[in-house]
Order: C-alpha cells, then structure tokens, then sequence
C-alpha cells in the first residue's frame, strides 16, 4: 500500500469512524469491547488493502470487516444482560456515553442505541443481531448485507424474519419515550437531580409512574413498581447535599453524571415519558464520570 492508498482508507475510515463504533456496541452490548474491534477493524483494513481491489464500497468492506470481527468475540460467549434479564446471562450492558461519537443525529439513531434495545437485541443469535442491525439500522440492502455475512439473499430474508420475531418477544413494551432536547423531558431530569440533591423522597416519589423501575448494572439488584423503587432507593438519599449531579446525554438518553460526598460515584440513565420517569438505569462506575 502506497502512501495516497493509505490515505484514501483512513480518509474512509475516519468517516465510517463513528458509526462503526455504535453498530460494534449494539452488537456486543459493551463500549470498551466495541472500540477493541473499531481499531482492530482498521488494522485488518489496512492489511486487506491490497486484496480488496474495489470490490465493493469501502463502507461495506469495513462493516463486513467490523461485523465478523463481533461475531468472532460473540463466538462461544454468553448474552449480555440488565439486571431484570440477568437469568442465563454472564456480562453486564455497559454505557455508551454522549460525548464520544453517539450516534444521536436522528431519533432513529437515537433509539438504536436506547439500553431497553440493546438489551433486546442481546437475546438474538450473533448472526440474526447483525443482519436486523445492518438491515434495519444501517440501512444496507439485503444483498450488501449478504456480502458482509456471506449469506445468500433469500438467507438474510429469513434470518430477518426471525430475529424481528425473536425481538418482539423479548424485547420490553415500547414507551413513547421523550427525546433528550424536548422541554418536558428536561423539566423531569431537572426535578429528579433536584430532588435527590435536596434527599427529598416525597418529590422523588412525585416523578415515578406507577409501573417504573430501577436497575442497578453490575449487580441482580433491580425494583419494579413505585413502591419497590421508593424502598430501594429512599434509604441511600442521605442528607441534603450529599449527592451532586449534573445532566449529561447517555445512550441517547437524558442522564445524570452523580457525586456522592464529593466523590464520584456513577451514571443514573433515565427512560423518561409525559407521565414521569418509567425506568432508572444505574452504573456505578467512577470511571464513567
């Protein structure tokens, strides 16, 4: 590969940069796994330069590149979980942040990152997930998305057919979720950090719909319904100014980066509705502040 070559592919790879990460982190449901494959997607490019001869696209070959590269950590692993899926599962979802690379330029983009889908997805065959994210997500014809997969065309029709089955099954009902820039969406998060930082359960108590959640990553520890959500949470509220938040954007998502004493301590990811907060998400990771 001569130098204008090389430069042709990191030209085409930095503008693929972006999206091949969020289709990795659908795939493997972990953000540190999926930026592992986006580089090691390049150096495989790089190596495979000189056999690709314009074939295809570029965007093709380094999503076929990216995707077997998934399928081949998938390989012999079990599925990725939250807390209120954990039975049969041996990892954690992890986070995809905002502020590196998150696909949020459309609601579709959005929504194909929200942590109830890529739990969803996470109860598909590796394969059945690849050919309904490159279908269904990143738009591919069923014949580029054969290419990538080596499947035949009817192959993926079927294979689509089935994941989309598979999914509305397993995947939980679907709320008209707020998106993050609508006012009443804000009006919420601001009233959640409000409260905790006041360690007010009442006003608390006042943003939860009947029917919401709380799961805490890492761990089985999950609450369903109000009540459940009040006493597992209204005992670490603490005292006025222990907690400090301030709003970041998660998985497409509103979300608070959390201080606990001064100290950091995780992320609260909220699934937000007109009628309150339906599901609070938490990863108590330090690192992720």
């Amino acid at each position: 590969m001569d130098t204008a070559e090389a430069g042709t592919l990191t030209d085409a790879f930095e503008r693929e940069r972006r999206g091949l990460l969020a289709h990795a982190y659908r795939m493997l449901g972990a953000r540190d796994e999926a930026e592992d494959v986006v580089q090691e997607t390049y150096l495989r490019a790089l190596r495979g330069w000189d056999g690709f001869a314009s074939r295809s696209s570029v965007r093709t070959w380094l999503y076929r590149i990216a995707t077997n590269a998934c399928l081949t950590a998938l390989d012999g692993r079990g599925r990725r979980a939250l807390p209120s899926g954990a039975d049969g599962a041996d990892g954690w979802i992890g986070p995809f942040p905002a502020d590196a690379a998150d696909p949020a330029d459309s609601v579709t983009e959005r929504e194909s990152v929200r942590l109830a889908f890529i739990a969803g997805l996470q109860y598909l065959p590796p394969k059945q997930r690849a050919v309904l994210l490159l279908r269904e997500v990143l738009a591919f014809s069923a014949a580029e998305t054969g290419e990538i997969l080596d499947l035949s065309v009817p192959a993926v029709k079927s294979a689509l057919q089935r994941a989309r089955q598979r999914l509305g099954e397993v995947a939980p009902r679907r709320d008209d979720l707020l998106e993050p820039d609508d006012p009443r969406a804000r009006e919420l998060l601001d009233r959640y950090m409000a409260a905790w930082e006041a360690a007010d359960p009442v006003a608390f108590k006042n943003l939860l719909r009947a029917d919401a959640s709380i799961e805490q990553a890492g761990s089985a520890v999950w609450a369903s319904g109000r009540d459940a959500c009040l006493q597992f949470a209204v005992p670490s509220m603490g005292a006025p100014g222990d907690w400090r938040m301030t709003p970041v954007v998660v998985n497409g998502q509103l979300a608070t980066a959390t201080w606990w004493g001064g100290q950091a301590y995780g992320i609260a990811v909220l699934s937000l509705t007109h009628d309150g907060i339906v599901a609070i998400t938490l990863f108590p990771d330090p690192a992720l502040v």
